[in-house]
């Protein structure tokens, strides 16, 4: 099965600490999204003025710890981002991810 997506943006991962990424919003309609990990990760995005963030990795994946539904929950009280949730999402814990409502979600486990 083919998926178009349609993009417009830039991701920054939560290695990126640098803040000049503002000649992008000069382009009308562009996004640019970043991830985070944690509170301190959060705030870097803030100060970089992402419009969305990737918080991850909700559930269990094979190379990353999860945050688990109550430390993704508490991450998104800190900021006014868009979340989206990533990081081992399936069809066995989607139910899960409705609970919690992020603003999107995104894994490439759940479209295998």
């Amino acid at each position: 099965m083919a998926i178009k997506i349609k993009a417009n943006g830039v991701y920054i991962p939560s290695t990126n600490k640098n803040l000049n990424f503002q000649l992008f919003k000069q382009k009308k309609k562009f996004k640019i999204l970043g991830s985070a990990h944690n509170f301190k990760e959060i705030k870097i995005k803030e100060l970089q003025k992402v419009d969305e963030i990737f918080l991850s990795p909700l559930f269990k994946s094979k190379n990353n710890p999860q945050l688990d539904i109550y430390k993704y929950i508490n991450l998104r009280k800190t900021t006014i981002m868009e979340d989206i949730s990533l990081g081992g999402i399936n069809n066995k814990n989607i139910k899960k991810l409705k609970l919690i409502k992020p603003f999107g979600f995104a894994g490439i486990s759940f479209f295998e």
